[in-house]
């Protein structure tokens, strides 16, 4: 009851939060199993300096729905853990071993990669727990990261949402914020139907090029250690002013609320698909409704990466992965856009209406 009072659950969840501390490595996590109707949580281990217990509440929320809209037989839950994702490999592997046997026991939950973690953690975690998803392929995984399962789904969602924003998939110009794993793949697929990727960012600035860059060039100069703003065939901006370049695809690809009321008027779009997870508020979500920006939410259009986890859990196949993602964010994106023009709701709204009856539904069969 106090949980809930403070606005940090509600009749979904969470089921579980744990707080774990080891000094002796310097450990200090917070693990979030939001809800299990569904089956077990598959949910990433995000790493990062400033991760806090409410934004790891709200991303095992958004777990909970995007795998109750894939059709997953799993819950949602999410982890994170305070400390610098770039400290030093040996510091690295130890703070996610630790963590790792500190959630032994937590066999409700299934942690993936996120943000600062990748398939190296996930091996160390499996090492300890014999339970992680996202694994190399020399352990039997399928690596979402290497992939681009996340980006492959955006750009499926993509070819669905255009004609709803109407506007081509060929030659529409599409900003990407945040050139991450994510951001990177959605370039490299959206390129392949024909968008051009015109401006990117990362933490350190932004580029632009209004003819379109070079987005293998780009991937390879970002894997260099290089920041976008130093493309060599773009101009150099402020990370902050790709919000504002004029673009039909704009891809939030970096952290949570992102987009705000402050600065969603500089947005200059018609079609958002969320890269990232929560990276908008609701009030920068009405504001693109009013101005007819096709928005559509993230637990619906991001689903690939752990749609992929989930076939690599249950022994599928890459190539069965891949269908899987198409078939089942087609379908989504559709059904979301078809119930927001129906039912004069915004697609966020439609994709919660479609999911609470999925979860609901589960939630009937479970002993009190």
């Amino acid at each position: 009851m106090s949980v809930v009072a403070r606005g940090i659950g509600d009749e979904l969840g969470p089921a579980k939060i744990l707080i774990l501390r080891e000094p002796r490595v310097g450990l200090e996590a917070v693990v979030v199993v939001d809800n299990v109707a569904c089956g077990p949580a598959i949910g990433g281990v995000r790493m990062a300096p400033d991760v806090t217990l409410e934004e790891v509440c709200r991303l095992a929320r958004a777990m909970t729905f995007k795998n109750a809209a894939a059709g997953l037989p799993h819950g949602g839950g999410k982890s994170g853990i305070l400390a610098d994702p770039t400290c030093s490999p040996p510091q690295k592997e130890a703070l996610v071993r630790t963590f790792a046997r500190m959630i032994r026991e937590l066999t409700e939950y299934i942690p993936g990669p996120d943000m600062g973690t990748n398939e190296a953690c996930m091996a160390w975690i499996k090492d300890e727990i014999d339970r992680a998803v996202g694994l190399p392929r020399a352990l039997g995984g399928i690596p979402l990261d290497e992939i681009g399962a996340t980006g492959f789904g955006l750009a499926v969602a993509a070819e669905v949402a255009t004609a709803e924003a109407t506007l081509s998939l060929k030659g529409a110009r599409v900003a990407i914020q945040g050139f991450g794993a994510v951001g990177q793949h959605a370039a490299r697929f959206l390129v392949q139907r024909g968008a051009r990727v015109v401006a990117a960012s990362d933490s350190r600035g932004a580029t632009y090029n209004c003819d379109g860059l070079d987005v293998d060039a780009l991937i390879a100069h970002k894997r260099a250690g290089r920041g976008v703003s130093a493309f060599p065939t773009g101009s150099s901006m402020k990370s902050e002013d790709v919000i504002a370049v004029e673009c039909e695809i704009w891809i939030p690809a970096a952290r949570p609320d992102t987009l705000t009321a402050d600065n969603v008027g500089r947005l200059r779009a018609k079609l958002v698909l969320q890269g990232a997870n929560i990276p908008a508020t609701d009030s920068a979500e009405e504001e693109m409704h009013a101005r007819g920006i096709v928005n559509l939410p993230d637990f619906v259009v991001n689903a690939g990466g752990v749609i992929c986890a989930a076939v690599e859990y249950h022994g599928g196949t890459q190539a069965q992965a891949f269908a899987t993602i198409e078939e089942r964010i087609r379908a989504n994106t559709g059904e979301v856009l078809e119930r927001s023009r129906t039912h004069h709701l915004r697609p966020r709204q439609a994709a919660t209406q479609m999911v609470r009856s999925r979860i609901d539904e589960a939630m009937q069969y479970r002993r009190p």
